[in-house]
Parts: structure tokens; sequence; C-alpha cells
């Protein structure tokens, strides 16, 4: 506002003519406020019309673009005719998705009335497309109201009419939600929503403009605006009259004036001019640098195109790589396919017969009512079996935990007991007191009733060996009868001898008794396992039964879970063809665009040769225009 101010007071010059011209001051030319030229720097800009009427007349009329604007963009192409390419990702799956959240916040804000759920919006019936896209445009012509019939005609007209740059078939409003179908829609709905946001920001703008320029067409048009011109005009056309042709004070005084008046920024003003003077330097420098370096300038145009071209043939290179891939990929997915249609019709025929027995079946509904309690009783069963195997099998551990504690400890005892027959040097076999007997016990080699065995066959052996030792002792005793008198001697030896065999009797009586404890307690032992043995085997036997007898009921629900099954099959069937549908849809897409890639790589391809062609003969005539100028210069050089 106040540049504009300080403008209108620097651009005002005097119309009157000069007696004496003064070249070292500015004119002033001065004009009535009455006149509507663009006098005193006035804005010469017109009023806009109404929001209304904007509306009314700018997409009914001669619309010249989506956002009221003249359209000087590379839309309208090279030709006019020729269709242009919607550069957008509307095959990227995420574009796509951000697109339907721009769509329904859109719809959300401005109180969409339909139905605004996540899957419509990812495949929307043509009906409800028709909805959003009368919504949208009655955001931007309010009176409008789309026709009952014709409508596949009617949307692609109104986006025509708009100037929409890309072309929405007729046959795409047939099928609207289709995969290949709904983005190409979903764009041209963005757009719309675009087009609608930059008129709302239009609209808000030239409200404001509109209130700016009738509040400086106020104050320029004002009673303290006229009654300062007024005084100025008087006083300086009384001196005119009398003879005078500058009127510097009075200049002066009416600026001062006017700056108070119009609140100007001086110190602003000095800035912005000395602004203005340093830009005005830098662009008179640019200027005369392009016009030396203009050589130099196209020759690294020329080099950036041949890196360029260089590039688009790489790039062209990859996209035959890539189109042959595709072919293989195609070739092999018609193969998968032709495999694909042949197991459809054996699964159609399997599909036939199925339904054939289906419809041929002779189950009632009760039947399958209790079926299905039955099914429910035997699942309830299973449950309550499986629960008591799995304590009965809690409980055989435990017994098993305890029993390898017990063993544990006879291990410990019988351990003692070789220990304490080693010493005795009653084992091995080869021992020096076992006498080829074998004194060791293995109770865990020959079943349960070989402790029994083992241990008369030890007690006879002990005992055998005792009456052996009492018998050499009575024989040594008779040996020390008769040799006593003759050996007298070694008596404190033979003393020593007799403590030592009352030490070994008192030893091996002991022992004696703590084996006749252990055995006992073996037995008593081995007889508590005996009965275990027998109860968990009656109770696995009892388990074997019920299992038995649960696996019978498993093999009836197995029976019907495959009855289920063939159900199951028949839907995957529907699937698979909905699938191989689909992958026909992709393919034809995927074809579409590889044509439509190739025909933009040859015009791309064909301005480019155009564009370096054109470079060449640009560089050619500028050299040989040097080599003309060098001729001539050294000409004169010479006659010099």
């Amino acid at each position: 506002m106040e540049r504009g101010r300080m403008s209108r007071v620097t651009g005002r010059v005097s119309e009157l003519p000069m007696r004496v011209q003064d070249s070292n001051r500015t004119s002033m030319v001065y004009t009535t406020p009455q006149s509507k030229q663009p006098s005193f720097g006035k804005l010469n800009i017109p009023k806009p019309q109404s929001v209304n009427s904007e509306r009314r007349t700018s997409f009914f009329g001669g619309r010249t673009s989506g956002a009221s604007m003249p359209r000087n963009s590379t839309m309208s192409g090279f030709g006019g005719t020729e269709k242009i390419k919607d550069a957008r990702p509307l095959h990227d799956k995420s574009f796509v998705q951000q697109c339907i959240r721009q769509l329904h916040e859109f719809l959300t804000e401005q109180g969409y009335p339909g139905t605004m759920a996540a899957k419509t919006l990812q495949s929307p019936s043509t009906k409800e497309f028709v909805k959003m896209f009368e919504f949208i445009y009655c955001q931007l012509d309010p009176t409008f109201v789309m026709p009952n019939s014709k409508v596949e005609e009617e949307v692609p007209a109104i986006l025509k009419a708009l100037r929409y740059p890309f072309v929405l078939s007729k046959c795409s409003m047939y099928s609207v939600g289709a995969p290949h179908t709904w983005p190409q829609a979903l764009g041209a709905l963005i757009w719309l929503i675009d087009n609608v946001k930059i008129i709302w920001s239009l609209s808000r703008q030239e409200l404001l403009f509109i209130d700016t320029c009738e509040e400086v067409e106020n104050i320029e048009e004002g009673s303290e605006y006229n009654k300062l011109f007024l005084d100025y005009t008087a006083e300086t056309y009384s001196k005119f009259m009398q003879g005078d042709d500058t009127f510097e004070d009075e200049d002066e005084t009416f600026f001062n004036k006017l700056k108070k008046l119009y609140n100007v920024d001086e110190a602003l003003l000095i800035s912005m001019e000395e602004k203005h003077r340093i830009l005005s330097d830098e662009v008179e420098q640019l200027e005369k640098e392009s016009q030396t370096d203009r050589l130099m300038t196209k020759r690294m145009e020329k080099v950036k195109l041949q890196a360029d071209l260089k590039k688009l043939q790489s790039y062209r290179s990859n996209l035959e790589t890539f189109k042959a891939n595709l072919e293989n990929k195609a070739s092999e997915l018609k193969d998968e396919l032709e495999t694909n249609i042949s197991h459809l019709e054996s699964l159609k025929h399997e599909q036939n017969e199925l339904q054939h027995l289906l419809q041929n079946q002779k189950f009632t509904p009760a039947d399958v009512e209790r079926i299905n309690r039955e099914k429910r009783e035997l699942q309830q069963t299973i449950a309550s079996l499986s629960k008591s195997l799995e304590e009965a099998e809690q409980h055989k551990w435990n017994e098993e935990i305890a029993l390898a504690k017990v063993k544990e400890k006879a291990e410990l005892k019988l351990a003692e007991y070789h220990k304490l027959a080693r010493k005795l040097k009653l084992i091995p076999l080869s021992a020096e007191n076992a006498g080829g007997r074998d004194f060791e016990i293995r109770p865990f080699e020959c079943g349960p009733g070989s402790m029994v065995q083992y241990k008369t066959q030890t007690q006879m052996l002990l005992m055998k060996l005792v009456t052996d030792v009492e018998e050499e002792n009575s024989r040594l005793a008779n040996v020390k009868l008769s040799l006593e008198e003759s050996c007298e001697q070694v008596n404190s030896n033979i003393m020593d001898k007799s403590n030592d065999l009352k030490q070994l009797r008192e030893q091996i009586r002991k022992l004696d008794e703590r084996l006749d404890a252990d055995i006992q307690e073996l037995v008593r032992e081995e007889q508590d396992w005996a009965d275990e043995i027998e109860s968990m085997d009656n109770h696995r036997k009892l388990l074997e039964k019920k299992v038995n007898h649960g696996y019978e009921e498993a093999v009836h629900q197995m029976k019907t879970a495959q009855q289920q099954y063939h159900l199951v099959l028949q839907e995957t069937n529907e699937e698979r063809r909905t699938v191989a549908n689909n992958l026909a849809s992709v393919l034809t897409t995927a074809a579409n665009h590889l044509s439509i890639t190739e025909k933009c790589l040859e015009d791309l391809h064909s301005r480019v040769q155009r564009l370096c062609s054109k470079a060449v003969e640009e560089d050619e005539a500028a050299v040989q225009k040097l080599r003309d100028t060098l001729k001539s210069f050294m000409l004169k050089a010479n006659t010099l």
C-alpha cells in the first residue's frame, strides 16, 4: 500500500505548457480527479465480477481452463488434435491410495450425503461415481442437476467442456469400478477437486482485492484529496498568471501534504530504489555476458543434448531388454493360463459330478442337525479323553521318576556291597577268596525274579565260604595244637593270626547281617515294583481301550470333514476362475501400456534428432562465419 501511494505521488506531472524549459527538473502534469485516466499512479485494474456471476458464466460459456484463467501450458500441445499422455502414476497403488484419501477428506469436509465406506472408494459402482461427480461439480455450479438418462455420455461431455486435458471414454463409464478403469476416473475426480479449490482461492482473493480497490478509490476521490488538489491548483495557477513557470515551493508543500495524507514511508522508498538500481545493474551485466558468450552457450547446450541423447539411447536399450523380459513372462503366463484352463475344465467336470451327487443325496435337515449334534458331543468326548490321557501320562511320568530314584538308591547299596566284596577279595571270579564262584549281584539283567535266585545263590556261597573258613580254622587250630609244642617260637605269630581271624569273623558276621537286611529290603521293594508295574499295565490297557474307541470316533469325524472339504473345493474353483479373469485384464493393461510407451519414445527420439540436427546446422553456420571473419582479418593484415 505504501509503495502504491508513493508511486502515485511521484507519477503525477503537469499537463500545462512551460514558458521556460528546465532540464534539471522533472516536469509535472496535473489533471482533475474527475478524469478516469490513469492519474496519480492509480492502479488501472478493472473491478472483477461477483462470485455468483463468475460461477454462472465460467463453466457454461467460453471457459479457457479449470481455474477461469487463460491456459498457456503445454497441455494444448504441439498440434492441438494430438492426445496428451497422462503423466500421473495412476497405476501405482500408493498414488491411487493417496488420491482415495484426498477424495475421502474432501467429501467428508463438504458433507457428502452418500456412503463413505473405504470399500466403496476402492471399487465404486457407476451409480456411486455419478453421485460423487455430481456433488463435486455442484461446488462449482450449485444449479447443476445430473440427468437421469445417458449419464455415460454426460460426464465425459462435462469434463471436455471444462477442458480436462485427458480422455475419459464413454465405455469406461459402464464399469467404473474395474481395476483398469477406476484409476482414470479417480484422476478425473481429483482434477475436478483441484479446480474447485482453485476457484475458491481466487474467489477469496477477489473479495479481498475488491475491498482494497474500493478503499483506495474512496481515499483518492475523497474530500481531503479534492481540497488539497484544488488549493494546489489555485496557488499554482495564480502564480502562473503572474508569470511564474516553476512552482517548486508549492510542489514541495503539496508533496509533503500528500505524503502525510497517504502515510508514505520515505526510508522504504529509498531502500526500494537502491534495490531497483542494483537489480538493473545485474540485469545489464547478465545481458552483456549472454551477448558475449552466446557461442559458448550453444556449445554447452549441444553437449547437454548429446548427453541426453546417450541417456535416451541407453534408456531405450533398457526398455527393449525390459520388453523382451515382459514378452518372456507373457509367454510363460500364457502357458500357465492354458494349463489352468485345462485344469479348470477338469474341475468343472468334477464340480458337475459333485453337484449331481449333492442333488441326489437323501439327507434331510433333521439328519444334518443330528449329525452336527453328534459331532459336538464327539468333540467334547475327545476333549475329555485328551485331558484324561494327559493326566495319565503325567502320573506315569511321576511314577517313573520315583522308580528311578528307588533304583538309584538300590544301585548305591549294591555298589557298597560290591566294594566290600572286593575288599574281602570275593569278586571277581579270579579273586583270591572267590574260589571260582560268582559273588557279584546283577539285579536288572534277568527280570524281577532274578533277585531271589541271586539271594539264595549268594547265601549258599557265603555259607559255604563261612564253612570253609571254619573248617580251615579248625584245621589250623589242630595244626596249632599239634605244632604248639614244636612251634613255641611262633606262638606270638599264631596269636596275632587268631586275633585277625576273630576280627575277620566279626566283620563276616556283620556283613551277613547287613546282607540279610539288604536282601530283605530289596525283596520287599521288588515286590512293590512288581505290584506297581502290574497296576500300570492294567491302566495302560484301559487307556488303550479308550484310545481305540476315540480313534473310531475320529475316523467318523474325518469322513464328515472330507464332505466339508468337497464343499470348500467348489469355492476354491470359483476363486480360481475369478483370478484367471483378473490375470487376463492385467495382461491387457500391460500390453496397452507397452504400446503407449513405445509410441512416446519414438516421438521423443524424433524430436531429439530434429533438435540435434538444428543445433549442428547452427554451429556449422557460426563456424563458417568465424572463418570468413578470420580470412577478412588476414587479408587486411596482409594489405597493411
